[in-house]
């Protein structure tokens, strides 16, 4: 009985290992991207100057000609904002190519900006390494331009172009890509494997975004919002781009098999180009932190679009909008009241020291003096998953403990709002988890009224 009893225990031990080993965890691509936290859209073309959001693919390229055009202005108005990367749209569904493609005729070199001599790809990538944000590139699938689309040679055409845009511009960080589909051409089969293999054997370092991945999904709307529960795994095998529950990218799935985090796409307008008659309707700064809480504070990252004008410039107002949302964001999270209160490295701002957390075994920290917070914030290690999925905060009132908040996921980060607590002492209890937690950092913070 002994015996029996002794591999009974082993069996269960090993089970446990391979339990715990078997939890989705990210690629170092994948970690170093949510780690980003705030990256940009450009979104440029021809609509620009038609006022419209989808092209027809039939613009004349004379009508594209932004004479003031500087990447400079806005790139450098982007990284002074916080953000991390900018994406261009390299080509819309209208099949205008802002960069000189030797494969259509529908391009910069044939507009009268910089007499055809122009690049607006080029300018925007060295502008990226001039100002130390990374570079990535929109290649819509759908060409509205060109003669082969909806036979399968287009997917030729479309690595061709696919291929000048990697192999052209230096190091390419994020490779965009979407499911839209003419409606005359339904039969269109887009050859997504052989487009990831090729990013891929270009640009290994590159993420690829799509509604189902690989890499990293949608988030399943255009408003901003990650759900509360969001998991970074989901099961993407049933997935393709263009064909996926927006509910399911939304929260993730805690049971899905591979790691695709959420990338939460909005723009800082009601439309996605620029348009005159939204000039009065640009997000402000305080509306752009609400998407932060949403989106970053919810385990995804904010890829927010900010639509140069028809001068080729990012419009004062948006940059306006920019700063005041990277003035808040600095004046609230500049000061972590828990710096050198919590112990185990959790204030070093580093995901990959922890302290491992069990059900029920609450994690407390003595500020030793009375302070007042209203933000919390709190980061597990996922280099070796996501685990936590219900966990309480609360604080210390001199007699007893009181609720703050009970929240699901952590992930990446999970950012908490609530109003202001004065108070000696907080915990943190996980309530329940698919393994002991590695918590790795935790932050209170005090907002400046009004924000």
């Amino acid at each position: 009985m002994k015996k029996i009893f002794a591999i009974v225990i082993a069996l269960f031990f090993i089970c446990n290992v391979l339990i715990a080993q078997s939890l989705p965890v990210p690629s170092a691509r994948q970690l170093a991207w949510q780690q980003l936290e705030t990256t940009a859209f450009l979104h440029f073309t021809v609509n620009t100057f038609t006022d419209k959001e989808w092209g027809e693919g039939t613009e004349d390229p004379k009508i594209f000609n932004p004479t003031n055009f500087d990447a400079r202005q806005i790139v450098k108005s982007l990284k002074d904002a916080g953000f991390k990367m900018a994406i261009i749209t390299a080509k819309h569904h209208d099949g205008f190519c802002l960069w000189p493609s030797k494969y259509t005729e529908h391009s910069v070199k044939n507009s009268p900006w910089k007499n055809g001599k122009g690049d607006v790809v080029r300018e925007i990538s060295d502008a990226c390494r001039e100002y130390g944000i990374k570079f990535g590139v929109y290649l819509s699938p759908w060409d509205r331009n060109q003669p082969l689309y909806g036979t399968n040679a287009y997917n030729t055409y479309y690595k061709n172009q696919l291929r000048e845009l990697l192999t052209n511009y230096g190091e390419v960080s994020e490779v965009w890509f979407d499911g839209a589909k003419g409606k005359n051409a339904k039969d269109m089969q887009y050859d997504f494997p052989g487009f990831w293999k090729l990013v891929r054997q270009l640009q290994p370092k590159a993420v690829l975004f799509s509604d189902a991945g690989p890499d990293v999904r949608w988030v399943g709307n255009e408003s901003g919002n990650a759900g509360e529960t969001c998991w970074s795994t989901i099961n993407k095998d049933t997935l393709a781009p263009g064909k996926a529950d927006p509910k399911y990218l939304n929260t993730g799935d805690p049971e899905g098999k591979s790691w695709v985090p959420a990338e939460t796409d909005v723009s800082i307008r009601p439309g996605w180009f620029y348009h005159s008659s939204e000039d009065d309707k640009v997000k402000t700064g305080k509306e752009l932190v609400n998407l932060y809480y949403n989106s970053v504070g919810r385990n995804s990252l904010l890829l927010l679009n900010i639509p140069p004008n028809r001068q080729g410039l990012l419009s004062e107002s948006d940059v306006a909008s920019l700063k005041e949302f990277r003035t808040i964001l600095n004046e609230t999270f500049k000061t972590n009241l828990a710096k050198e209160k919590a112990k185990g490295g959790l204030t070093d701002k580093k995901l990959s020291t922890f302290i491992t957390v069990k059900e029920n075994q609450p994690v407390e920290i003595d500020f030793k003096n009375a302070v007042t917070f209203d933000r919390a914030m709190f980061q597990e290690n996922i280099a070796s998953g996501q685990r936590n999925e219900e966990a309480l905060l609360e604080y210390w009132d001199g007699k007893e403990w009181q609720k703050i908040n009970e929240f699901t996921t952590i992930g990446y980060k999970r950012l908490l709002r609530f109003s202001a607590v004065t108070a000696t002492k907080v915990r943190l209890t996980v309530l329940k988890a698919k393994q002991p937690i590695q918590l790795s950092e935790v932050g209170f913070y005090k907002a400046s009224d009004g924000e």
